[in-house]
């Protein structure tokens, strides 16, 4: 698989489990969405995804849950994380701590208690890191949740919600981990189960006091003293000797009663500046090695996505991160090749954060023991859709077919998803598609109302709304038009840097050649191939749509019609009257530039709240960068 594929498609991964785990509904365990972050880091560190913190990186979610929304008191921005010895070397040498705390890193559901003079008021989860869900009623069943302390407290205390081993076994086995159980009965909207969650507590805080600790392990013996559950702790004065430490802990986790998947690594000493970050710097998760299993390859089965046979290897069922796993990834037919795999061969299946894990290559020589009997893989040959023809060119198995039904109806999936057309759901598009009213983007914008209504026997307003919808005229940038006719591979960060290559309009990307298009930077032939086909390919289709005159594409800004150009903006917090990634839309058809992160020489830190003490605020306030509210933002799009 390309490296630009690849990129594209974690970083899509990424920001699909990071909402579900912020929402409360993690689809897979910590262990596994660290490897799935680690190799977008190794192949792209310069990703913006891997800045931002939350959801999605953009502010809270609307109150549509039923639960209201909090600030914390203690920021939970997340940590940096170092994947094997060396990782974890290079962080102490950086950081230079005299004296290291060590903590169980535990595999649960953040939360976070706020008391008012001893007194526990609000319970609220992780959220997007600045604002999350009150889920007071529910944390006071929980088990090590004081609702008075001993002392007349005013902060936040912050902990991880687990379910012990037992609990999960006895009650929750149709759950797949502690953690998934966990996180969906602690946002239950009735609290059942409440009762079967415990708290184990490792910070604390005082607004306006930075300096009520004076290091980490007073803040723990101060936890305990006032009656919380705290994280296992140790210290030391060598980080040499964390690396042994590491070891020992791992080989003895499974006989712990709840999860953990690693340990964070702290400075005793407390720098609160450093905590409100984002990412703070002074503390690291250490994670444990990655967990693999062995099995028997058994089948191969070809999971089709648009013009694309994916392999998918069905191996006899191991346990792997607190999952039994039945199913496998092979990515394409050159990884086949590569690795020798028949049907019977032995196996190495190590996770990787995809909903399914992946073959990673021939088990080690006795690790188990092979069929007796091995075969070959069988690759399909020709389309179930079309009956075309399949092309295999090693990195990809594909029908070559543009008119191929499965393909067409892939890309109208694809563009209706990239406009956010939500009123046009998949049954609606299916029954177009099937009937033949609707076999190609363009056809989108002849519908009627008359023909949206017999097709969903919805009522007439319904209608309205969805033909609405799709004629809501739209003003796209290049990257997005493109993206939206679902060239393999291609998204929009790719047209984008072609766009600053020069090719920043569609005539221009027309015209070049794969040669000129390979010469950008970042870009291979592969990609430059797919992208001349894919214009060649839609040339039509695209200028058909152009000609209904709904969606038009935003011409490449000048000194006129870019207002924002030289401009950088930063978002944090959440917008009122629109998406963030309208905003920063919006910033892009004006010339300017989006940053995820504070910079030394950005424009405007765009917020709704000045006095918030987030890590940006902060940040902005220290650089003497300009902050501005959602309204004077909305001024400056409009040129007021």
């Amino acid at each position: 698989m390309a490296k630009k594929t690849r990129t594209a498609e974690l970083a899509e991964l990424i920001g699909k489990y990071q909402k579900s785990y912020y929402e409360g509904e993690g689809e897979i365990s910590d262990a596994e969405f660290d490897l799935l972050w680690d190799e977008l880091k190794t192949l792209d560190p310069g990703n913006p995804l891997l800045k931002k913190v939350g959801s999605t990186g953009s502010g809270p979610a609307p109150d549509t849950d039923g639960f209201p929304k909090t600030k914390h008191i203690i920021p939970m921005g997340s940590q940096d994380k170092a994947a094997n010895p060396a990782e974890f070397i290079a962080w102490a040498v950086k950081i230079k701590p005299v004296l290291i705390v060590c903590q169980y890193k535990l595999d649960g559901a953040s939360l976070e208690l706020q008391y008012e003079k001893g007194r526990l008021k609000t319970a609220v989860t992780r959220g997007d890191g600045i604002i999350g869900d009150e889920i007071t009623l529910n944390a006071k069943t929980m088990r090590g949740v004081p609702e008075k302390l001993r002392e007349n407290f005013t902060g936040g205390v912050r902990g991880e919600v687990v379910m012990y081993h037992d609990v999960w076994k006895n009650k929750y086995p149709d759950k797949a981990n502690c953690r998934n159980a966990a996180n969906g009965i602690m946002r239950r909207k009735d609290g059942a189960g409440c009762e079967d969650l415990t708290l184990i507590t490792y910070d604390a805080s005082v607004p306006g006091n930075d300096n009520f600790f004076t290091d980490e392990i007073e803040k723990i013996k101060w936890l305990r003293l006032q009656g919380f559950n705290t994280v296992e702790t140790v210290e030391f004065d060598d980080y040499a000797k964390i690396i042994p430490y590491r070891e020992a802990t791992a080989e003895k986790r499974k006989e712990l009663p709840f999860d953990i998947d690693g340990l964070v690594i702290k400075d005793r000493s407390i720098d609160m500046g450093d905590l409100r970050k984002d990412r703070p710097e002074r503390q690291i998760a250490f994670k444990f090695d990655l967990e693999t299993a062995f099995s028997i390859l058994r089948k191969v089965e070809w999971s089709e996505s648009g013009a694309t046979y994916t392999p998918i290897g069905i191996i006899d069922s191991v346990r792997i991160a607190g999952t039994t796993v039945q199913r496998a990834n092979l990515n394409n037919p050159s990884m086949i090749r590569a690795m020798g795999l028949q049907i019977g061969s032995a196996v190495t299946v190590v996770k990787r954060g995809e909903i399914i894990p992946k073959i990673e290559g021939l088990a080690p020589a006795g690790a188990i023991e092979e069929s007796p009997h091995k075969t070959e893989i069988v690759y399909p040959t020709v389309c179930n859709a079309c009956g075309a023809a399949l092309e295999d060119a090693g990195t990809r198995l594909y029908c070559p077919n543009g008119l191929c039904p499965k393909r067409l109806h892939h890309r109208l999936q694809k563009w209706v998803n990239t406009l956010d057309i939500r009123e046009l759901g998949e049954k609606l598009l299916a029954q177009l598609f099937d009937s033949g009213r609707v076999r190609s983007i363009s056809d989108l914008y002849t519908l009627t109302q008359a023909e949206a209504a017999a097709f969903e026997r919805m009522g007439e307003l319904s209608a309205a709304k969805v033909i609405r919808h799709i004629r809501t005229k739209r003003n796209l940038s290049l990257a997005v038009f493109i993206a939206g006719f679902d060239f393999e591979g291609v998204g929009e960060l790719i047209i984008e840097k072609a766009a600053v290559s020069g090719f920043d309009t569609l005539e221009k990307l027309r015209q070049a050649s794969a040669e000129e298009l390979a010469g950008v930077y970042g870009f291979g032939e592969i990609t430059a191939n797919t992208i001349v086909s894919g214009l060649k390919e839609c040339r039509a289709e695209m200028d058909n749509v152009l000609a209904a005159g709904i969606i038009s594409i935003t011409p490449p800004p000048d000194s006129q019609s870019a207002p924002f150009k030289g401009l950088s903006f930063c978002f944090t917090g959440e917008l009122k009257t629109m998406k963030r990634s309208e905003a920063e839309e919006k910033i892009k058809l004006l010339g300017g530039s989006v940053k995820s992160a504070i910079v030394k020489n950005l424009s405007y830190l765009v917020t709704n709240d000045r006095e918030s003490g987030s890590g940006k605020n902060k940040k902005a306030a220290d650089l003497g960068i300009p902050v501005i509210n959602e309204e004077e933002f909305l001024k400056m799009v409009s040129g007021e």
